[in-house]
């Protein structure tokens, strides 16, 4: 099994996404995660549609351990302390200030473990004009630009997946690796802080350049007319993808595969930057010839002419695709109270290698007493523990 970060142990006190999801992709390379939960419910995320183990936890949870404390309790507050001494990494989201009226700024967790790697997610940073306010992916797709490369402006409306949610936790993963290895010759921790604002920016570097460069606006078509990206019906009302991108032998394939060669000799299009200044017209020419057969007809033809495409899943759909199948990203494990569940591998193989299947989402609390013992506590105060619902 390849397990990069074994050995390391990470203190999660983190909820939602971003931190969630920066936790499990250290579990995924053999970090040992421990989740710190709030006794009542845990982590807000556990509660989406009912229950406390919604399919929004499990999906940014798995190869954890849960443990409750109740930190506003002396007791608690100590225990995550103790933990804390042993521990490589601690993860947080809270907003600015939380950490310190919990008696854990900078000063106070230097003296608890000095090789603390702390790493802190917020909205905004750590000061300015937004830093107290509260921030969900929605708030980062629109702050950084990137919901008005998606929405509509005749139809306003939130789509799709969480972007800036995801991207803030990989930035907070990358950090803290980066952190770790740096420690290997230091020997001492230090403070990552990422923000969603500053994450979702960085992640679409390009609109950025192209506006200051081009001096052009940018909107939902920019990229895709200048990467000559496509989406088109069938005549059986299946969608495909088709990405040009900028070789010339993809463009002239495709005409090839909709036997419509005269459209390479439109001076509209003689040239990819015609295609792209002509986005719109061409974008419609092509969805007329492609409703003229099947999505079955079209995918043989756009292979034999070397195209880049495929057929556009419903999610539904994806795990049924032949090179999904191949690649056997998805996995079954099984839950005490729900039975068989399907989960995902992470995506990085290391020396052909990646975690084997089984790992799952930890129940509420799971793992509480099993962690308090291997920090050293006897069974007498795990009892009291319980008795004073400090765990």
């Amino acid at each position: 099994m390849a397990a990069p970060l074994a050995g390391i142990r990470v203190i999660e006190v983190g909820t939602m996404i971003t931190a969630s999801l920066a936790g499990m992709m250290l579990a995924d390379l053999g970090a040992e995660v421990i989740k710190v939960e709030r006794r009542e419910g845990g982590d807000p995320f556990r509660g989406f549609r009912g229950g406390i183990y919604s399919p929004h936890f499990t999906a940014y949870n798995r190869g954890k351990r849960s443990i409750t404390l109740d930190l506003a309790k002396k007791d608690g507050h100590a225990i995550l302390t103790r933990l804390l001494q042993g521990a490589d990494v601690l993860l947080e989201n809270f907003r600015p200030g939380v950490m310190q009226r919990l008696g854990l700024d900078k000063a106070a967790l230097e003296a608890i473990n000095s090789r603390l790697i702390h790493a802190s997610i917020t909205g905004f940073g750590a000061d300015g004009p937004y830093a107290e306010r509260p921030a969900f992916d929605t708030v980062g797709l629109a702050l950084s630009g990137i919901a008005s490369l998606y929405v509509d402006a005749e139809r306003p409306e939130v789509r799709g997946p969480t972007i800036s949610d995801n991207v803030t936790g990989m930035y907070t993963c990358y950090g803290i690796l980066g952190a770790l290895f740096e420690r290997q010759s230091t020997g001492r921790g230090r403070r990552v802080e990422v923000n969603m604002l500053e994450a979702s920016i960085a992640f679409i570097p390009d609109p950025f350049t192209n506006q200051d460069q081009l001096e052009s606006e940018q909107t939902p078509y920019s990229r895709v007319a200048a990467s000559q990206s496509y989406t088109v019906e069938c005549a059986d009302g299946q969608m495909l993808a088709v990405h040009l991108s900028s070789p010339e032998k993809f463009w002239l394939g495709m005409l090839n595969a909709i036997e419509q060669p005269q459209l390479a000799q439109d001076e509209r299009f003689t040239t990819r930057n015609g295609r792209v200044t002509h986005y719109d017209t061409l974008r419609a020419l092509l969805g007329t010839a492609f409703k003229a057969r099947p999505r079955a007809d079209w995918l043989p033809l756009l292979e034999a002419n070397d195209v880049p495409h495929a057929p556009i899943h419903r999610v539904s759909e994806v795990d049924q695709d032949p090179q999904v199948r191949h690649l056997g990203l998805f996995y079954q494990t099984e839950h005490p109270e729900r039975g068989t569940m399907r989960a995902i591998h992470r995506p990085v193989l290391i020396d052909g290698e990646r975690e084997q299947g089984g790992t799952r989402a930890p129940t509420l609390g799971e793992h509480t007493d099993e962690i308090l013992v291997q920090a050293g506590y006897t069974e007498q105060e795990i009892a009291q523990f319980h008795q004073s619902s400090i765990v």
